[in-house]
């Protein structure tokens, strides 16, 4: 169906040329799943732009070609092209909510595309836009129909994008980063769905990808890209139980799972022992019956309700749920940037609940307890260079002026694996593992007993993923720090967690000792939870 023969894609950039694919060749059959696997960088969602003929300004197909069902995609007329994007190969991109137009109805978006490939007329497109609805499992679609994307869930959005992508029944579906920022159980429910739909219609697809889980899990043939090359190609279960190539060996090693150690993410040479560390007995964070209560048009809202656990010295406490169970804003108030309705948080026995969130940033407090935000790029002020972001809570929460305060920032840059030279870049100059450091060491510059960390790998490479996951597992066992880790990943939680607790809907359904929950759950959900993880081909066989 299609074949791609040493294609090559380039920018023209004020610093000159860049080259982003740089002659690469595979081929497509028809009914084939195919995964390109690769980091930030490596090409691969170049290739699939350049496939459409979408690629930004500057961009072009330098050498080589794409033919797909006879068709020369690199020579073809924009309006041979315009025919082709939706009817014949269709793409659903990353981000759902960019994709959508915030100002029209969902249903109408559908229609757009429809009408365009002459798929339906004025008079049947509303009921082609609901059956497309219907055929991505939307509940009472033709409500749904009359949504605009900023009244949806962030999983519905992506459907809705799905439905966009399906609604003319192409051929070739490209799924670029179709479940990033998804939890656990959305991405499993997207990927079913798009795997069911593609098997159903006879269709191929390229799932593009940096999760070699998620692909080994819906692909039938996996494609390895690094630094715009084709570094390897195979079957899902040889690349993870044989590697070839070093790079692939890499990111298999760095994707967690079952069995999994912290320092086994890393490559060979990076394995040095674990520092020793201790779990006092006495609790330094004590949660009793917090509850946080919103009022709606409808009522009273419970976005917490009357949950307990504890965080004692030196230990690791994972929060883990769906989107909308609760964690972040129970994060959130533990922190004091939001009042709780009812309830206490105690740190060594004095209740923080007692102190407006207004108020709390000039408490004495504020410096022992931190917080590491799931976007670094957000969490940054982008007119601060790295030094100054690291340097901020110490102008405001400790006496540390001038040469000293230089002095400390430089340190946590060290502490943290910064490099000096990058100290006086801005955010937009440093990469996404840098830019998570720099969080780090913002957050634990004032010296704190309890760091609570919302996500923070969640939108990081595999392998980055693993050297900074690695990272807090350092600097817990070297400063003494506890965590409270809220994540949706449990592959991850069990890596780097003590304790587990679970949300569902502002209850915690089930909690104890991370082996204990994940090997032997006894809630329903923790098993939904569970199985809804990525399960990467087992290893033995290498």
């Amino acid at each position: 169906m299609l074949s791609i023969k040493e294609l090559q894609v380039g920018f023209r950039t004020r610093r000159g040329d860049v080259e982003a694919v740089k002659g690469i060749s595979f081929e497509l059959a028809k009914g084939e799943r195919l995964g390109i696997v690769g980091e930030s960088g490596s090409g691969k969602s170049v290739t699939s732009y350049a496939l459409m003929r979408i690629l930004d300004a500057g961009g072009s197909i330098r050498n080589g070609e794409a033919i797909y069902s006879g068709v020369d995609l690199r020579r073809a007329s924009e309006s041979a092209m315009r025919d082709i994007r939706g009817r014949e190969i269709s793409m659903v991109f990353q981000n759902p909510r960019a994709a959508l137009n915030p100002i029209r109805k969902v249903g109408h978006q559908i229609e757009d595309v429809l009408r365009h490939h002459g798929r339906a007329t004025r008079q049947e497109a509303r009921e082609k836009a609901i059956a497309a609805l219907e055929a991505v499992k939307i509940n009472d679609a033709a409500a749904r129909y009359e949504a605009y994307p900023f009244e949806l869930s962030g999983g519905m959005c992506q459907r809705i994008v799905i439905a966009i992508a399906l609604a003319c029944e192409p051929t070739l579906l490209i799924a670029d980063e179709p479940t990033t920022g998804l939890d656990i159980t959305t991405q499993k429910a997207v990927m079913d769905l798009v795997d069911e739909l593609v098997r159903a219609r006879g269709m191929s697809s390229i799932l593009i990808t940096h999760d070699l889980g998620l692909a080994s899990q819906y692909c039938d043939r996996i494609v390895v890209m690094k630094d715009g090359l084709i570094v390897e190609e195979g079957r899902p279960a040889d690349l993870f139980t044989k590697p070839k190539h070093p790079y692939t060996t890499k990111l298999v090693n760095a994707t967690p799972r079952r069995g999994a150690t912290i320092r086994s993410l890393l490559p060979e040479d990076q394995r040095k022992p674990l520092e020793p560390r201790s779990i006092g007995n006495a609790p330094m964070m004590e949660v009793v019956r917090l509850t946080k209560t919103y009022e709606g048009k409808s009522g009273p809202v419970h976005a917490v309700k009357d949950i307990s656990f504890t965080i004692r010295e030196g230990e690791s406490v994972g929060l883990v749920g769906e989107s909308g169970c609760g964690k972040s804003t129970t994060s959130s108030m533990i922190v004091r940037l939001l009042d709780p309705t009812s309830g206490h948080i105690l740190y060594r026995g004095q209740d923080l609940a007692t102190i407006a969130a207004s108020g709390f940033a000039r408490n004495p407090l504020r410096s022992k307890i931190q917080m590491v935000f799931q976007d670094a790029t957000d969490s940054l002020n982008p007119r601060q260079t790295a030094r100054q972001a690291i340097a901020e809570p110490l102008k405001h929460l400790t006496p540390l002026k001038r040469e000293t305060l230089r002095a400390r920032a430089e340190e946590l840059a060290a502490l943290t694996g910064l490099p000096p030279h990058l100290l006086d870049r801005f955010p937009h100059q440093l990469s996404g593992g840098q830019k998570a450091r720099v969080g780090i060491a913002r957050a634990i510059a004032p010296d704190p007993d309890l760091l609570v960390l919302d996500e923070p790998t969640a939108a990081l490479d595999v392998s980055i993923q693993a050297v900074v996951l690695n990272l807090l597992a350092d600097l817990r066992a070297k400063l003494g720090m506890s965590y409270l880790f809220v994540s949706h990943d449990l592959n991850v939680v069990r890596l780097l967690c003590d304790q587990v607790v679970v949300m569902k809907g502002g209850l915690i359904v089930e909690s104890g000792r991370t082996e204990d929950v994940m090997d032997n759950p006894e809630d329903a959900y923790t098993r939904q939870l569970l199985s809804a993880a990525p399960q990467a081909p087992d290893r033995k066989a290498a």
